[in-house]
């Protein structure tokens, strides 16, 4: 059998991935500013929990994907 695929495409392909896994790393980023702000504003911790709920965040430190 042999292959019939487009070699030029190897390299966008490429790009695309890089450009997902940054865009991954910059949310990421974004919600853990997201979280210290909810933190640094809640009366308590069941109002830190109560509004990261509402923003979708749970607080928790995510894994590194490294």
């Amino acid at each position: 059998m042999r292959w019939t695929g487009d070699p030029s495409r190897g390299d966008e392909t490429g790009r695309y991935a890089a450009a997902q896994a940054a865009a991954a790393a910059e949310t990421v980023v974004q919600h853990h500013r997201a979280a210290r702000v909810v933190a640094g504003r809640a009366f308590d911790a069941a109002d830190c929990a109560e509004m990261l709920a509402m923003l979708g965040l749970d607080g928790r430190q995510e894994p590194d994907q490294h």
